[in-house]
């Protein structure tokens, strides 16, 4: 913006532009002589040259320095503005360009990227401690009195159970009857324990029963979706874990569940610590983002090793190479179990199933893994070693 514009008077040493800044160019001002055509034909026939004038701010610089003596009174000269503060000077007040964009100070350091640091995502000490307090309580209850440990399960049967029908009710209005559920849960879990293979189907076909007709107490709205998945959750929690109180019948039960539970853990140990460290290439991205492929050969190579011993060393009249076959299928299996139930969450909306174990969300969050690998376990078991 020229200094035209705001009306300035012409500084010292610019007196050969008088024509410029005097009445013929302005029109009358106090004290100047009335214009006319005789004063201005000689001045109106001259093409004169715009001065070149810097631009400058309407505020700053030293040429306003001396504003206050050389300042003229009149309309056609703007006065400070009334509202103006003491301390609204040329010098002190910054542009209203740089008071919206401020700039950085080009000598200022700026502060170096902070490199982000791979994390775990849960409450690793909570997670550690809860695990190392529910192991002791399986294995007191495993080599002390097997009937407490039957009850453990039965336990954790219905306990999931109960987190996976409420689950199911919240997030998708399905409501399968908990009450004919945990009751025939709970008896599945025995029966297998006490009558085999044999008591467990038949448990699990009077628990579908109870489920078909306890919901017949209700309305008739959603009977099959609510039936439908009261007959899933059945098959999928308590059926299962029947096979572990199937492996306990054994002489050598102990060692077998010992052996079924530790290959697990192995498993999802050796994923979790593999895949956090060197994971690059994703397993099933749409399922679970956080499962790697090098994490599933972390998991089979270390339930392989881990196999190899127990089978030795654990379990009678089992070889190496026998636990070589059982861990890979402790890790295969682990893993379709923790993809299985990531399908269930994803599809419920969810990352945690409950809240009930600090650092690792509900007991169906621990379970995902246990229960499709007992099966595996057991008949892997029966055809290397026998069943007695």
């Amino acid at each position: 913006m020229n200094d035209s514009s705001w009306g300035a008077p012409p500084q010292a040493g610019q007196a050969g532009q008088a024509g410029y800044w005097g009445a013929a160019a302005r029109g009358p001002v106090q004290g100047a002589a009335p214009a006319g055509p005789a004063y201005d034909a000689p001045e109106a026939q001259q093409t004169r040259p715009m001065p070149i004038v810097p631009d400058v701010p309407a505020y700053g610089g030293d040429q306003d320095d001396d504003r206050g003596a050389a300042r003229l009174s009149g309309p056609l000269f703007r006065e400070q503005p009334p509202h103006a503060r003491p301390y609204d000077t040329p010098q002190a007040r910054p542009s209203e360009a740089a008071q919206q964009n401020p700039e950085p100070m080009p000598d200022a350091p700026q502060p170096a990227p902070q490199p982000q640091k791979k994390s775990a995502g849960r409450d690793l000490g909570a997670a550690i401690g809860v695990g190392v307090a529910l192991g002791v309580v399986i294995v007191a209850s495993l080599f002390v009195v097997k009937a407490v440990f039957v009850g453990v399960v039965a336990v954790a049967v219905v306990v999931g159970l109960w987190e996976l029908t409420r689950r199911l009710e919240e997030r998708k209005g399905i409501k399968a009857p908990l009450v004919p559920l945990a009751l025939g849960g709970a008896a599945m879990v025995i029966a297998g324990y006490v009558r085999g293979a044999e008591g467990a189907w038949v448990s699990m076909a009077l628990t579908a029963l109870a489920v078909l007709v306890w919901r017949m107490t209700e309305p008739p709205e959603g009977y099959l979706k609510d039936v439908t998945a009261g007959v899933f959750a059945a098959f999928y929690v308590p059926f299962l874990a029947t096979f572990v109180a199937m492996m306990l019948t054994a002489d050598d039960g102990a060692w077998r569940v010992l052996t079924f539970l530790l290959l697990t853990v192995v498993s999802d140990t050796g994923a979790y610590a593999v895949g956090w460290r060197f994971g690059k290439h994703k397993l099933a991205p749409r399922i679970s983002p956080g499962k790697t492929r090098e994490g599933l050969l972390g998991a089979v190579s270390f339930a392989m090793v881990a196999g190899a011993l127990c089978m030795e060393f654990l379990i009678d009249d089992g070889t190496w190479w026998q636990g070589l076959l059982l861990g890979l299928a402790v890790a295969a299996s682990a893993t379709l179990g923790d993809l299985g139930e990531s399908m269930i969450k994803r599809d419920l909306g969810i990352k945690d199933m409950g809240t009930l174990l600090p650092g690792h969300g509900g007991i169906m969050d621990r379970l995902d893994s246990l229960l499709p690998t007992a099966p595996v376990v057991w008949l892997l078991m029966v055809l290397f070693v026998g069943s007695g």
